[in-house]
């Protein structure tokens, strides 16, 4: 048999009708919401409540580390990521919105909203690495989550109807 009539055989590129796919989506954005800069938000949240300070030191260590970190990443290779990262979301755009591939407006969908979210994960580590105080620290990781958070349920709520677009429009026989 030949390797590219068996390929889309054995796996599905129709990717809004797997449910990995739908997996994929709220595993992604369940962890882009719960760690928040690195943190993790129970974290976050027994400090508030505790308000014990060696938990207050260690949430702000921990954000000044990833904050480092994400700037280091920016600085050694900031250009040549940027470059390669917009140009594979142009690709997957085009391939998957000009040229009708599910695959690729699948992982459009998955990853634009995604690349939105690094954006403001680094605008929130230069004001870390700037030199935060504990209190600010704490406002800066709860005003990201709110945005995570927003740009997610956006990000699901477009991915989910355009699915459901994509599974309508195609009829029963494939056509």
């Amino acid at each position: 048999m030949d390797i590219l009539r068996l390929l889309p055989e054995i796996i599905d590129f129709y990717s809004f009708s797997n449910l990995w796919f739908w997996i994929a989506l709220a595993v992604m954005w369940s962890r882009a919401s719960h760690f928040v800069l690195g943190v993790p938000w129970d974290l976050v949240t027994r400090a508030r409540r505790s308000g014990d300070p060696q938990v207050l030191r260690d949430i702000t260590a921990l954000a000044e580390i990833h904050a480092r970190r994400i700037c280091h990443i920016a600085r050694a290779g900031g250009a040549v990521l940027t470059g390669a990262v917009f140009a594979l979301l142009t690709l997957l755009v085009v391939l998957g919105f000009g040229y009708g591939l599910h695959l690729a407006q699948a992982l459009a969908l998955l990853l634009v909203p995604a690349m939105l979210t690094s954006v403001l994960s680094r605008r929130a580590c230069l004001r870390i690495e700037a030199g935060a105080a504990a209190d600010e620290t704490f406002r800066l990781l709860s005003r990201h989550r709110f945005f995570v958070q927003l740009i997610g349920m956006i990000a699901i709520f477009v991915t989910s109807m355009w699915g459901m677009y994509q599974n309508l429009s195609v009829s029963i026989l494939g056509n």
